[in-house]
């Protein structure tokens, strides 16, 4: 038998062990090469969004990679533990350390190949259905399977030298490890874990004062908390899991009515060994639950903004002019003759704003006649308002605001004008996007709006308001203005634009492709993610797997029965699982919480249904993940060597 027989047979020998390690690598490589598709598709490279596309799926590829590399290194050297005896007894037989490492080399490289060989396999075949549900997702016209070597290049050549390189640094996790302490194998030495009773409290108060910031932030130093928050998080759950738990697993311990009772002695002095052994272990894993936690809530709630977009931009047109648009009314036409060429149907009304000083408060108020408010009311299907001489209705800015402003009734003087209005109450209807007619706005009745028209000269700026139900069907209207507007902001500081132009279907349009695509993105990171948390339990399980075997084998001896084993099996699991998932769920929650007041300032829109959805199926996952990996290891732990 050649050296390299010998190797592939350790590999086939060991496939139980390697089990996890290989098919975490062969997803990584198949969502990589998945990724890499979609990155070098035709469709993507001809589409407007091909340089949004471009950067989020090529940063997504080098996440990806990064993370690949950490849990490979993580996962390798976990598997050389376990196997320790097995290098022990080579070593004690005569192989030298360097043929060791070369066994070492030979073994990951196979792994590797395979890995690579089988997740690009996969990643090609499963193409076609993952580019059908990318364009019924993200509403691309078209996404064909297509053949090129340009994806399979990239990940063949950056996985390749991936397993390269950690086949090269592997041989070091075992290279100045005695003979003798690699037969008595791994885990021999289990002490009770060691911990600072300071570090632990810091924990606790880190993690508390993360939390109430995150609870009570606002936006006036939310955007400081997103850079002061995850350092602290980030030191307080390596303490929480270093030092903060062991220090209340020890006062569990010394209250000995609750102690010494059914199996809490076993499982309590079990759980403080296996944090001894896990404790950095359930900190990475905390760490990436909550990334992946984030990221997929993140472009959740941009996905959320997309599909409420239609709530906070109600109108399917807008153009604004200002003083000195000379092109406005060529304009104007150009969008209604633009709209009737592709037969969409639409109500146009046309507001000029006016300003004047209110004696009251000394501050401007933009002032909008009645009539234009109940032409626009009709085309959305809202009731009409009447206003007698001197009346008037606060326009609020936003949809929050009209509660507020409801309740108010103010009696003001327009300075400019000498024009006395009693302002009572507010307008209750969304007709606008927020701050459309500006932060300070009243609805003035017809005979009160023309009196104060004929004494001013030229309005503060003229509203061209377009109602249009199939709105989603305006992303060809208006191209060359928008290109105008973009051409003279772009002339510089000194210009001042005169008109601005916004069409919130092709915004939608945009927004919605884009956030869609990042939000697939995000799922197969997250899928990697995740699978990668749970795989790196799997891995310290099956290091401590020969002890467990042992300790449990004593334990039938002594007359445990099947229920009680397996009682005893889910307190020692349940923990390891679900302790770190809990810990990554009420950072997400909280860290959510922030995100909505982000979101509640840009568009007061909430996004507490979509996060709700992405926890929940988070813990769907996690939950079966467990009974599986559970599953497996009771399965190992009754089967003998």
């Amino acid at each position: 038998m050649t050296f390299r027989q010998f190797a592939f047979r350790n590999v086939v020998r060991n496939r139980r062990v390697y089990a996890a390690f290989f098919m975490a690598s062969v997803f990584s490589v198949m969502v990589f090469f998945l990724n890499t598709m979609l990155l070098f598709h035709p469709t993507i490279e001809a589409s407007p969004l091909r340089d949004i596309a471009m950067l989020g799926m090529g940063a997504a590829d080098i996440v990806l990679y990064i993370f690949t590399v950490f849990f490979l290194f993580y996962s390798m050297r976990a598997f050389l533990q376990a196997r320790s005896k097995e290098f022990g007894i080579l070593l004690h037989l005569g192989m030298e350390k360097r043929q060791l490492h070369k066994l070492i080399f030979t073994e990951t490289l196979l792994i590797g190949v395979a890995s690579i060989g089988v997740g690009t396999f996969l990643g090609y075949m499963f193409s076609k259905f993952f580019f059908m549900i990318v364009k019924r997702i993200v509403m691309f016209p078209a996404l064909p399977l297509y053949l090129s070597w340009k994806p399979f290049a990239l990940t063949v050549g950056a996985f390749l030298s991936l397993f390269i390189l950690i086949s090269l640094i592997a041989p070091v996790f075992i290279r100045n490890v005695r003979v003798y302490d690699l037969l008595r194998g791994e885990g021999h030495d289990k002490e009770p874990h060691s911990y600072s009773k300071v570090r632990g409290m810091l924990g606790l108060v880190l993690l508390g004062l993360s939390y109430v910031l995150a609870a009570f932030t606002s936006n006036s130093i939310v955007v400081e908390l997103i850079f002061l928050l995850p350092p602290l998080v980030t030191i307080g759950t390596y303490y929480f899991f270093t030092d903060s738990m062991p220090l209340v697993l020890h006062l569990f311990k010394v209250r000995k009515e609750f102690y010494w009772r059914h199996f809490r002695l076993l499982a309590i002095s079990e759980g403080v060994v296996r944090l001894k052994e896990n404790a950095r272990m359930f900190f990475i894993v905390t760490i990436v639950s909550t990334v992946a936690f984030m990221s997929v809530g993140i472009l959740a709630s941009l996905t959320s903004f997309a599909s409420q977009y239609r709530e906070v931009n109600p109108l399917g047109l807008v153009y604004e002019s200002y003083e000195g648009n000379e092109l406005e009314q060529a304009h104007v036409s150009r969008l209604g003759k633009e709209l009737r060429d592709a037969n969409i149907d639409y109500t146009y009304v046309r507001f000029p704003v006016l300003q004047q000083q209110s004696s009251m408060t000394r501050n401007n108020v933009n002032i909008v006649q009645l009539a234009h408010i109940n032409r626009l009311a009709q085309a959305f299907g809202k009731p009409v308002f009447q206003l007698a001489k001197g009346q008037a209705l606060f326009l609020p800015p936003t949809h929050s605001t009209f509660e507020q402003l409801d309740q108010q009734s103010v009696k003001t003087i327009l300075k400019d004008s000498g024009l006395v209005v009693t302002v009572n109450g507010a307008y209750p209807n969304q007709l606008f996007p927020a701050y459309a007619i500006g932060t300070n706005a009243i609805i003035l009745n017809d005979e009160d709006y023309r009196t104060i028209e004929s004494m001013q000269q030229e309005p503060l700026f003229v509203y061209h308001a377009f109602e249009i139900p199939n709105w989603q069907e305006t992303k060809t209207i208006g191209l060359g203005i928008s290109q105008s507007m973009s051409e003279s902001i772009l002339l510089g500081n000194d210009y001042e634009p005169t008109f601005y132009f916004d069409n919130p279907g092709l915004n939608y349009s945009v927004m919605r492709t884009t956030f869609t695509l990042l939000l697939v993105i995000g799922l197969l990171l997250a899928g990697v993610f995740l699978l990668a948390a749970g795989s790196f339990i799997y891995f310290r399980l099956y290091t401590s797997l020969e002890s467990d075997r042992k300790q449990f084998d004593v334990l039938r001896r002594m007359g445990i029965t099947d229920r009680e084993f397996k009682k005893v099996v889910n307190r020692q699991l349940i923990p390891q699982f679900f302790v770190p998932w809990t810990v990554a769920l009420v950072h997400s929650s909280f860290s959510f919480l922030s995100l909505q007041v982000i979101w509640d300032a840009l568009a007061e829109i909430s996004v507490v249904r979509e996060l709700i959805t992405v926890l929940a199926g988070f813990t769907v996952l996690q939950i079966i993940y467990f009974y599986l990996i559970r599953w497996r290891y009771l399965a190992h732990i009754r089967t003998p060597d």
